[in-house]
């Protein structure tokens, strides 16, 4: 797992390598200028050489010049080698998730995905920049001012460093407290906004059921959650703020007693305790990065993990080797003993064994109970479930054998549940046809019967819809991914139970659009109300995967059979 996070920084050798350069010249820096000190005291100023101390004084303020230099190349250059490690990551994620298969998001929830995308990709490019870096800074500065520290004084450097490990282990068992405190507010937070959302979406409902007590009861608990996980991370905080102020004094105190006894033994000079109270203020910044450093390791190592879970899956469905592009001709579509099912064990079996044909150029419906596997064919046609057995063409190709892309393209769903991206209508109509042209634009919505709504808006084809259209009537919602389909003119449209909620007026249209549609095209009709596919070649009932009946709408009425009884009851 280390070694795979690490292979992300040969792309940015450049900035890795100045971010560490400047780093260990920032760590020798620090050490410099209390041994500079020291000179002064030891040297120059007991000789008089006040010439010699004024220009030691200007060293150490050349020092403090470069370190800032230093400081500010590490911030911004060391964060952007975090930033670009995580936008590739980030980029290579969602195109990855680009080509997963419908099963993988049928099974994650959408939060899930997205916190990958953002918090746990936001502590992985803290990690990349802070860890190597806050590791080496540390060590370096440590190593190096103990190495002048037992140049002047063995004695004096054994004492003080006694506080050390007791501060770092003090430092690191806290901070892990803290961060577990924090994640459980996190997670308070948003069982908080949870509540206040839902019951905000919700208000209608709310007061319409008159539950306003009930909802100010839900969020009066959690809020109180909240209030006692946070008075709980503070008391942790004060006995770790406590605790480590202590210890950064005793750090102080254990130096300062310890210089003043060797002095009184003759085994220290004055000189070298000022220089070691300079240290000590040198140090403490290091064991507080080394304090952060395990914790945020294991953080970002957590959230890595998570990236490469989601990175090692591999799409359910992919192009067979030498794929060649679907070349659609009549349209003309064969299922072949077909079988599916959404587990991967089969228990539950959605499509059993299915045969059907449907003729290049008709229209055919599917018609049955809700459950009887109807979507289900038509999400197999496009292939965004792996069949468990037989064999879908169209126009005699097997479309295991042909590239997912001509399959899609080739395919136009008008679904019951339109999606619309929260955008302009502009940019809506382009999923059907990127180049898109704004006359064809207007061309598609005059065939979709939303030409002169779309007209009498003043902002026109730059009219933003909303959060999943939520600016447009369900009607129009439909009608607007219809003319999306008019741009994409794919060979064969699947019209997917578009009308089941719709009042009449709105069904009619969008009924007269599809017919334009659908001329000379095939077509599959997933029918709610089995009115509005009388007119069809070819009606297929479907119960538990499998077709129990076929034919005309007069054919199967005359049969008396199930179509029969589904008529007069959704008729």
């Amino acid at each position: 797992m280390l070694r795979r996070f690490i292979s992300y920084y040969r792309y940015y050798k450049g900035l890795f390598a100045l971010d560490m350069i400047v780093a260990l010249l920032s760590s020798v820096l620090s050490v410099l200028s209390p041994a500079l000190v020291r000179d002064i005291l030891y040297s120059s100023l007991p000789s008089g050489a006040f010439k010699s101390v004024l220009w030691t004084l200007a060293l150490i303020l050349v020092i403090y010049m470069l370190q800032m230099g230093s400081t500010y190349i590490r911030i911004r250059w060391g964060h952007y080698l975090g930033v670009r490690m995580e936008n590739r990551m980030r980029e290579e994620l969602f195109s990855h998730l680009q080509d997963l298969s419908f099963s993988y998001f049928d099974k994650t929830k959408t939060g899930t995905i997205m916190s990958r995308i953002t918090n746990d990709l936001f502590n992985i490019a803290e990690v990349a920049h802070h860890c190597p870096e806050d590791l080496l800074i540390s060590v370096a500065t440590i190593a190096a001012a103990y190495i002048f520290m037992f140049s002047f004084s063995w004695e004096l450097s054994l004492v003080s460093a006694i506080p050390l490990p007791l501060m770092l282990a003090y430092g690191i068992h806290f901070n892990k407290r803290l961060k577990e405190k924090n994640r459980a507010i996190r997670q308070k937070i948003a069982d908080v906004n949870v509540e206040a959302e839902n019951s905000i979406q919700g208000i209608r409902e709310v007061k319409s059921y008159s539950q306003e007590g009930f909802q100010k009861k839900k969020f009066g608990m959690s809020s109180k959650e909240l209030k006692e996980s946070r008075e709980t991370m503070y008391g942790t905080m004060a006995n770790y703020q406590a605790g480590i102020s202590f210890m950064r004094d005793f750090y102080y105190f254990s130096t300062i007693a310890g210089g003043i006894l060797l002095i009184a033994a003759g085994r220290c000079e004055i000189y070298d305790l000022v220089t070691f109270v300079l240290y000590v203020s040198v140090v403490l910044p290091p064991i507080d990065r080394l304090i952060n450093f395990t914790e945020q390791f294991s953080q970002g190592m957590a959230s890595f993990e998570r990236f490469t879970e989601i990175m090692d899956i591999r799409p359910q469905i992919e192009d067979a080797e030498g794929s060649a592009p679907l070349a659609v001709t009549d349209g003309e579509i064969d299922y072949k003993d077909v079988s599916f099912s959404y587990e991967s064990d089969g228990r539950e079996i959605v499509i059993d064994h299915l045969d059907l044909h449907i003729p290049g150029g008709s229209k055919a419906a599917l018609v049955g109970e809700s459950g009887a596997g109807k979507s289900t064919i038509a999400a197999l046609l496009a292939r965004f479930y792996e069949r468990g057995g037989g064999v879908i063409t169209i126009d005699g190709q097997d479309i295991d054998t042909v590239t997912q892309k001509s399959l899609h393209d080739s395919i136009g769903f008008v679904q019951q549940n339109v999606f619309l991206f929260d955008a302009s209508i502009k940019e809506n109509l382009r999923y059907g046809k990127s180049n898109a042209t704004e006359d064809e634009m207007w061309d598609a919505l005059r065939s979709a019967n939303l030409y002169d709504f779309v007209a009498s808006l003043p902002d026109g084809l730059e009219t933003e819809v909303g959060e999943r259209g939520t600016r447009l009537s369900g009607g129009q919602k439909q009608r607007l991914s219809i003319a999306r389909v008019f741009l994409k003119d794919p060979k064969i449209l699947v019209f997917d139970e578009a009308t089941s909620s719709l009042d009449t007026e709105s069904e009619a249209l969008i009924q007269d659009a599809f017919d334009r549609l659908a001329k000379g095209r095939t077509s599959i009709v997933i029918a709610h109300r089995l009115s509005t596919i009388k007119d069809s070649d070819i009606i297929f009932v479907i119960e538990k995967g499998r077709v129990m009946e076929k034919g005309s709408h007069d054919e199967l009425m005359a049969l008396g059979g199930r179509y029969s009884r589904l008529y007069s009851i959704k008729g």
